[in-house]
């Protein structure tokens, strides 16, 4: 069953970094520096990933007769070091939530306050994404960034990261401040760290926003160099006439976001926002710390897209749950170079659903590769040693 994370306790902002790699919280007093962060991360093991395919090569059915499954499998081995890959034992749903400006601007069906709404439905275990948690065994957090309610609406652990009400209307005015999104960045890696720490081995990624998919638009469209019209899709299920307004309004914001393009910080400050900015923190530090992520929807789309352009590597560690029917998320992959999207349902909204929904095709394709056994005995690899240990470095355990 599933549990909403209530955080860990006080002493929680200070991880302890693990297997070396580094973690954000002494350095919160310091100037950010992504690029040495960046620098930070390194690739999936790939001698795991061909040990995986030598293991499948020992099973029954030619290779690729279970399709995506198999690379699906061999990407599992390759982020977690392990062969045959093994199911992730602790899951996690980490929601990043806040409020856009630009809703204002009749971008969106949700209402006022349908942010705020929404993390309580979450909390209390009645949204989708709270249901889908308890059938599919994972954990769900919920971290207030920017919301548009009371700094004590939903609790401490909520809102320990939370970075200010709302933000700006990103057509007009800039979203946060430079400071502001420094600190929302850093919220992102410090949590990234926190879960890296506490043994989440897979982490299914979504955002709860109302005027979300503009923000998310924006971003893309800036990054590459498209125009406003090429990345709107219809949200939260907008009209004709609602789609036009938030043509508008990209076009707008684009004309802002086209001058700090080249700075990733600059950029979420200008056209993103506190979750924008905490979600490509995340993602970064998730990549050094070596935790592999499920994207979910146009937000995580987009803030993959800014990350790619900090750390190129860092796309290996990611895979798509479900697509949607956002322009914006189909160009943004276009971009990153991922596979295309696990599932397309037709879920036409973000909210960590879709990267939930891929969760039992992960595990299943982990199960195929560590539960069906070998025709025959396997013999010792080529480059492995007589205990099983590839000599370039993969451990086979099998």
């Amino acid at each position: 069953m599933s549990s909403l994370d209530s955080d860990t306790a006080a002493g929680a902002t200070t991880p302890t970094p693990v297997d070396g790699a580094p973690s954000t919280a002494a350095a919160a007093s310091e100037p950010l520096d992504v690029d040495s962060v960046a620098a930070l991360v390194g690739r999936p093991d790939q001698a795991a990933r061909d040990a995986a395919g030598r293991h499948r090569l020992r099973q029954p059915g030619h290779v690729g007769s279970l399709g995506r499954l198999e690379r699906l499998a061999g990407w599992l081995s390759a982020v977690r070091g392990t062969v045959p890959a093994r199911p992730a034992a602790a899951p996690k749903a980490i929601l990043f939530a806040g409020d856009h400006g630009v809703a204002e601007l009749d971008v969106s069906t949700q209402p006022p306050g349908a942010t705020e709404l929404l993390v309580r439905q979450v909390l209390d275990g009645t949204a989708p994404v709270a249901v889908l948690a308890r059938r599919f065994g994972a954990e769900l957090r919920v971290v207030d960034m920017s919301v548009d309610a009371e700094p004590d609406a939903f609790g401490p652990s909520v809102a320990r990261h939370r970075v200010r009400r709302g933000s700006g209307r990103v057509d007009v005015a800039d979203a946060l401040t430079r400071e502001e999104a420094e600190q929302a960045f850093r919220a992102g890696m410090a949590i990234a760290d926190e879960e890296a720490d506490s043994g989440t081995d897979l982490v299914l990624l979504g955002d709860l926003g109302r005027g979300s998919t503009t923000v998310a638009a924006v971003l893309v469209a800036a990054v590459t160099a498209s125009d406003a019209a090429s990345v709107v899709g219809r949200g939260s299920g907008i009209d004709d006439y609602q789609w036009m307004h938030k043509c508008a309004a990209i076009r707008d914001a684009l004309r802002r976001a086209r001058r700090v393009q080249s700075d990733p910080i600059q950029l979420l400050a200008t056209s993103g926002g506190a979750d924008y900015a905490a979600m490509c923190g995340f993602l970064l530090q998730a990549a050094v710390r070596r935790l592999p992520v499920v994207l979910d929807g146009v937000a995580s789309a987009a803030c993959a897209l800014l990350v790619q352009r900090m750390a190129f590597r860092a796309p290996e560690w990611w895979v798509v749950g479900s697509a949607v029917a956002e322009p914006a998320q189909e160009k943004a992959l276009a971009r990153l170079g991922l596979e295309p999207p696990l599932l397309d349902q037709g879920v036409d909204r973000g909210e960590g659903i879709g990267s939930l929904i891929a969760l039992p095709l992960i595990q299943a394709a982990a199960d195929l590769a560590s539960a069906v056994p070998a025709v025959e005995e396997p013999p010792t690899p080529d480059g492995a040693d007589a205990d099983g240990t590839s000599t370039d470095g993969a451990a086979v355990t099998e």
